[in-house]
């Protein structure tokens, strides 16, 4: 994996109209929250009808109103192809605002709305009718490689497993062995598991552990640290969570090929490992569902974290010395009226829509 800083900058909504970007401003009512469960806990027909709507997605054709907003130089990112599906549409929007939502205040908000976008347009496009699920990652840390959760591999309601080294480490059974991304060039899903990641990032001054096991840092242990955090110290909690060695980044590079951004065979020179295109995985969508379960468990463990907000808008990383002076973004300040970024995939809404999860702009729960 080359050696590059950029590797770690690692809508319930009645008018869900294409391209439509207006920001929400009423209060929704959830009467009846969703109940999302744990992956293993769903049944069969629930996990097929699931991996049916994430292909459903990917079959569906581009779509004009995905707009980029960042200026390109920044994003580092190919242009939009616009022959590409409408999953590789949802996957643009996370790497175009990557360097927002990456070690800034939108951290935390953004990818909760992401996700509940993602599940609102399996619904409204392809049917789905099923709460999204999560995948505890803390289950698996002992043995992430024997994982069950990398043992099916039923073509309609598996998961699938480890790729083929031979074959660019494509995955080669499960529900997504066809999935072919676009991002960064056209590709088969690809998983490479790799257990110390750190160890070729040596020149990058942020990363002090280099010959940390990815697993050590998402443990059962390691989880309750983090639901029992500080009550209130927002900023905290999140550097527990996305500190560059920490849960976070370790559950993406553990499984490396998509989810770890490490770029396919055949990729042109200007393709830049990271974050940026990691969406292309759905194993994302599971692994971001359970980032947000541990935010949920701790604004919900003590009152004074529910509303507990605080972040920049400006990502730095340029030095370990400004991870630590900004661990969550530099000024200008984000506020709970700031507006969530979409790109104009999704309905725009603001941070306070996202913060609690049965009101605003939300309807769910965890069980």
């Amino acid at each position: 994996m080359p050696n590059t800083l950029s590797l770690y900058k690692l809508l319930l909504l009645p008018l869900f109209v294409l391209g439509f970007c207006a920001v929400r401003s009423q209060t929704a009512t959830c009467t009846k929250p969703s109940v999302r469960r744990e992956w293993r806990k769903l049944t069969h027909p629930e996990r097929a009808e699931w991996i049916a709507a994430i292909n459903c997605l990917a079959k569906l054709p581009h779509t004009d109103a995905l707009t980029p907003s960042v200026d390109p130089s920044i994003s580092n990112i190919p242009p939009v192809n616009t022959s590409s599906s409408y999953w590789d549409d949802i996957v643009y929007v996370h790497m175009d605002l990557n360097t927002k939502i990456h070690y800034t205040g939108l951290f935390f908000p953004f990818h909760r709305f992401y996700v509940n976008a993602i599940e609102t347009e399996m619904k409204e496009r392809c049917g789905y009718t099923g709460a999204f699920p999560y995948w505890n990652w803390s289950i698996d840390a002992h043995d992430v490689e024997s994982s069950p959760i990398f043992q099916e591999s039923n073509p309609i309601s598996g998961l699938g497993g480890w790729g083929d080294p031979a074959k660019d480490i494509q995955v080669q059974d499960g529900g997504f062995r066809h999935l072919e991304v676009a991002y960064p060039i056209p590709h088969i899903l690809r998983r490479n598991f790799t257990l110390q990641p750190f160890l070729p990032l040596g020149g990058l001054p942020m990363f002090t552990n280099l010959s940390q096991y990815a697993n050590e840092s998402f443990t059962p242990e390691k989880v309750r640290e983090m639901v029992d955090w500080t009550p209130g110290d927002f900023v905290g909690f999140q550097v527990s969570m996305e500190q560059p060695e920490g849960p976070h980044a370790s559950v993406h590079l553990i499984i490396g090929g998509d989810l770890a951004g490490q770029c396919p065979a055949g990729s042109p020179p200007t393709c830049i490992p990271g974050p940026t295109f990691s969406a292309n995985e759905p194993m994302f969508f599971l692994h971001h569902a359970m980032v947000d379960k541990v935010w949920f468990d701790w604004q919900n463990k003590d009152p004074a974290s529910f509303w507990s907000y605080k972040g920049g808008s400006v990502e730095n990383l340029t030095s370990l010395q400004a991870l630590k002076d900004y661990p969550n973004g530099m000024p200008p300040e984000l506020l709970l009226d700031s507006i969530i970024p979409a790109d104009g995939m999704f309905p725009e809404v603001t941070i306070r829509d996202v913060m609690n999860t049965t009101g605003g702009h939300l309807c769910y729960v965890y069980e």
